[in-house]
């Protein structure tokens, strides 16, 4: 049996890709582009499959690894192709509302015996496990704070992931629940840059973080600067300008034109810092840093890391990161520290 890449012909798809054939894995590269997918295929002389998600390919293959976004349109489609044909399902994705669906069909897993992971990339791998340390360390938690600051440039499909989300507003989860909240700010205290400001944003471990650790208040914040804080904060005002269909088609046009994502060298240098803090009722607190690769370079390891876990055996089951390999995962990765 093989092992598939979908959307190995996007940024983030390649770099998994090349990171796969450079530690001798074959994976089977697949995508909506024949003409993509093909040419990703040639440079490494892998096997490859074009198709859309509407007429899956699946056969012979035993783990997707679902690199193709938007994950809000692509991710349900790939996840019933899986089930139908008994393959293990893993993506890149860090929205919440995608991880919420794939955790949802844990009973559909169990029953069709494959595992289901979503975000194993830099969304949510390194803040799900600095997570599920911190409510080791601190089991009473309830309430946990969790952000971090990226030293590089996003990727077309990050951005336009962003546009999408805009017109939705920033979220938390409190008592267990998902809700919409104001546009809140605090200053963190990140490991190598030190204090900076942070604004909350509806990230993905407010999915995996609860599932995780089953801590009912949690909040994820992003740092920011001035400018981009003054423009966060007039959210509410254009949200609904920027959610009109019109409007999003025209700013993900601009993005596919002019956003190329980080090269080489960026990735190599760069770098993100992560803070994390539970607190009890009580008053009791724990607080822990890490600091990864650069985010799509982390990626790149860390979905082949959580492929070569899978295959090598897993219970099945819709899992987070760290319940499916354990918080200590990611400091198990090339470049990563902890302080906790």
């Amino acid at each position: 049996m093989a092992w598939m890449i979908y959307g190995a012909n996007g940024y983030t798809g390649r770099l998994v890709a090349e990171a796969a054939a450079a530690a001798g894995e074959q994976p089977v590269l697949a995508g909506r582009s024949e003409a993509g997918v093909r040419a990703v295929a040639d440079r490494s002389g892998a096997s490859w499959r074009a198709f859309p998600l509407e007429r899956p390919k699946l056969e012979g293959i035993d783990l997707v690894l679902h690199c193709a976004g938007p994950f809000s349109a692509t991710s349900r489609p790939m996840v019933d192709a899986c089930l139908a044909v008994g393959a293990h399902y893993l993506d890149i994705t860090g929205e919440v509302d995608v991880i919420e669906a794939v955790l949802a069909r844990d009973a559909e897993a169990r029953a069709a015996n494959v595992a289901l992971v979503p975000a194993v990339g830099f969304d949510v791998v390194p803040s799900d496990c600095l997570a599920a340390l911190l409510h080791r360390k601190l089991p009473s938690a309830v309430r946990l704070e969790l952000a971090f600051r990226s030293h590089g440039r996003p990727s077309p499909g990050t951005l336009k992931t962003m546009v999408e989300n805009l017109p939705r507003g920033t979220r938390a989860r409190r008592g267990g629940k998902l809700v919409a909240i104001d546009p809140l700010i605090r200053t963190v205290p990140f490991p190598r840059s030190g204090p900076r400001q942070a604004m909350a944003i509806p990230w993905g471990d407010l999915a995996t973080a609860y599932r995780s650790t089953g801590i009912p208040d949690i909040t994820v914040y992003m740092a920011m600067g001035d400018r981009a804080l003054r423009l966060a904060r007039l959210q509410r005002l254009f949200a609904p300008l920027v959610g009109l269909a019109p409007v999003q088609a025209f700013l993900k046009r601009r993005i596919e034109r002019r956003v190329r994502g980080p090269g080489r060298e960026e990735r190599e240098r760069g770098s993100v810092e992560l803070w994390g803090r539970v607190e009890d009722a009580r008053g009791n607190f724990a607080e822990g840093t890490m600091v990864v690769p650069e985010g799509y370079q982390f990626t790149a390891e860390a979905a082949l890391a959580c492929v070569r876990r899978v295959r090598a055996g897993i219970a099945p089951g819709a899992w987070t990161p760290s319940l499916a390999f354990g918080p200590d995962f990611a400091v198990s990765l090339p470049g990563v520290t902890a302080q906790i």
